[in-house]
């Protein structure tokens, strides 16, 4: 496939943002759900503001033990919070 040639869409076969944007401006997603299909799985992330000196630290650790950021700090986070959990105290039945 030559570099100049466009790529369709692959459900309103169309080759331009226009023409997909006005394929879907009439059509709906349904008119296409397979139901058989698997669902799609996806993970739900948050931002958290963290201090810039804090994040260039953990950075570094992260790089120090070759694993990603997000993995470490996860890592730690669970781990402290079962700490703390078994740590704390029970409430009063």
């Amino acid at each position: 496939m030559g570099a100049s040639k466009k790529k369709m869409s692959s459900v309103s076969k169309a080759n331009t943002l226009e023409k997909i944007g006005a394929f879907w401006d009439t059509h709906d997603f349904t008119e296409y759900d397979d139901p058989r299909a698997s669902d799609v799985k996806f993970e739900v992330t948050c931002a958290v503001p963290v201090d810039a000196e804090l994040f260039a630290m953990l950075e570094k650790q992260a790089r120090r033990r070759g694993v990603r950021l997000e993995t470490l700090v996860n890592l730690w986070l669970h781990q402290m919070l079962v700490e703390q959990t078994k740590s704390a105290p029970s409430p009063a039945s």
